[in-house]
């Protein structure tokens, strides 16, 4: 029997020719290609060996057909969130893209608040993604009911309360305790709390670490240096000033934009860090990295994050993922800002 010329250029390569030349049948030589349903591994390595020697390209669009799959990952991002001064969910999405299109599938990005989900609907009634990954996670998630409701397979990045939802985060609580223990035994004896808003799960973990660093060394935290909700520039702006009437050793900030707005504040005020002032986050990130003084901070691997969901979110789709929690590890990492 001839070989297939795997030069001809007037033709695709297809399951029929690829069956005609070793002499199986197209459903042998689907499921060698699927991986699915009963097939022995010598038979599997033998069409393995030739599609990847002809170069063989599934059709993607027959194979969603007959599927009843798009091939296509939904990523829900914030709207509310400036992404352009964001790097986490810049690269989170890296993460998820390079996993999607290692599995031939695409990437649907869409936004929601956290009162209104009307793009997130839309995707999922008109059929456009066989999954969902949340960038996010609310202490009442409007995205998670809807997903569940639906029966729709989906990962969360970051934590919930519901232990049937995939999860795949950092520990924020024990990497917030750590560094709050190690600033407190490093002779700064009075710490500052500036975090954002405590519907955010990520922002009331890390402030809970933050509470326990203290009673780690059997200490407690000054309420009145616990400013929540710091959302914008004027907050910012006002707890810092209320925070520079306290004999206050250190900033802590539980996130990177936080940071970066209060070490622009203090150079605003003429206080020098760390000679008038230190300051350390509870999140790195590029913003931080650039500063001077470097700040100490905690690094995650955030493109990690993105990448362990997609893979996750793949084996969901595939029914093939038993739900549980994921976490990845962390690094404190310890810089001038708070020598």
């Amino acid at each position: 029997m001839a070989d297939i010329d795997k030069n001809n250029e007037n033709r695709k390569l297809t399951i029929g020719d690829i069956a005609d030349e070793l002499g199986l049948s197209k459903t042998t030589i689907s499921r060698a290609i699927s991986g699915k349903g009963r097939i022995s591994d010598e038979t599997k390595r033998r069409v393995q060996e030739y599609i990847k020697e002809h170069d063989y390209r599934p059709n993607l669009i027959a194979k969603s057909l007959a599927e009843s799959k798009t091939f296509n990952l939904g990523v829900v991002l914030p709207s509310d969130t400036n992404l352009a001064e964001t790097p986490f969910f810049q690269s989170c999405l890296m993460g998820i893209c390079e996993v999607a299109a290692s599995h031939d599938y695409d990437v649907v990005v869409t936004t929601v608040t956290e009162d209104d989900i009307a793009l997130l609907k839309r995707i999922i009634f008109n059929h456009k993604v066989d999954g969902v990954i949340l960038t996010r996670s609310l202490a009442h998630d409007l995205p998670v009911q809807f997903l569940k409701e639906n029966k729709i397979p989906f990962v969360v990045v970051g934590s919930t309360e519901d232990e049937d939802v995939v999860q795949i985060d950092s520990n924020h609580s024990a990497a917030c305790a750590e560094l709050t223990s190690i600033l407190l035994v490093s002779g700064n004896e009075n710490l500052a709390l500036l975090a954002g808003n405590q519907e955010h799960i990520v922002n009331k973990n890390r402030m809970k670490g933050f509470i326990e660093g203290h009673k780690n060394i059997s200490k407690k935290a000054n309420d009145n240096l616990i400013f929540t909700g710091m959302n914008n520039k004027a907050l910012i702006d006002r707890a810092i000033d209320r925070i520079m009437m306290y004999q206050v050793d250190c900033i802590v900030c539980t996130d990177d934009l936080i940071c970066s707005r209060v070490l622009a504040r203090l150079n605003e005020l003429n206080y020098s860090v760390p000679a008038d002032i230190k300051v350390a986050s509870f999140y790195n990130s590029t913003f931080l990295e650039n500063h001077n003084p470097p700040v100490t901070a905690i690094n995650i691997n955030v493109k990690e994050l993105g990448v362990a969901a997609g893979e996750r979110l793949i084996k969901l789709i595939a029914g093939e993922e038993e739900k549980q929690k994921e976490l990845i590890n962390y690094e404190i990492v310890l810089k001038k800002s708070t020598k």
